[in-house]
């Protein structure tokens, strides 16, 4: 009896874990939305559409998205997807982008008259079966 209690905890334990460590290799998806300073939004759109999506697709990092509200107050935010290999290559990417020495100089030169992005949040996702992306 005990041989079966310990075989079926075993099981149960093999079969609880096996999802999180599947979704250590499954894709993820990171919504993050933008809010700028007052009357930075053409100077943020302007850096996403001439550099930096282009410096995420060098560093493994899929542009899925980007998206304005369409009733928001003072236009000041930006929400976009990314989508990635697994959490870590996420991790990897971002080390990776911030440390470019172009998204380095892009960052400074289109901040020249002042910080453009006044906050950052950022939401990982994964996908659930029945989504058409993913």
């Amino acid at each position: 009896m005990k041989k079966i209690i310990f075989t079926l905890i075993t099981l149960f334990s093999f079969f609880a874990l096996t999802p999180a460590l599947a979704a250590d290799e499954s894709p993820v998806f990171e919504l993050r939305v933008y809010t700028t300073h007052p009357g930075k939004m053409p100077d943020l759109l302007a850096r996403f559409k001439n550099h930096t999506t282009k410096l995420f697709e060098r560093h493994g990092m899929v542009n899925v998205g980007y998206w304005l509200p369409v009733e928001q107050k003072g236009g000041d935010k930006l929400h976009y997807i990314l989508k990635y290999k697994n959490r870590a290559a996420a991790e990897a990417a971002w080390k990776a982008f911030a440390a470019d020495p172009e998204w380095i100089k892009v960052q400074k030169e289109s901040e020249a008259n002042g910080p453009i992005v006044a906050g950052v949040e950022s939401t990982f996702l994964v996908s659930t079966d029945f989504s058409k992306i993913q």
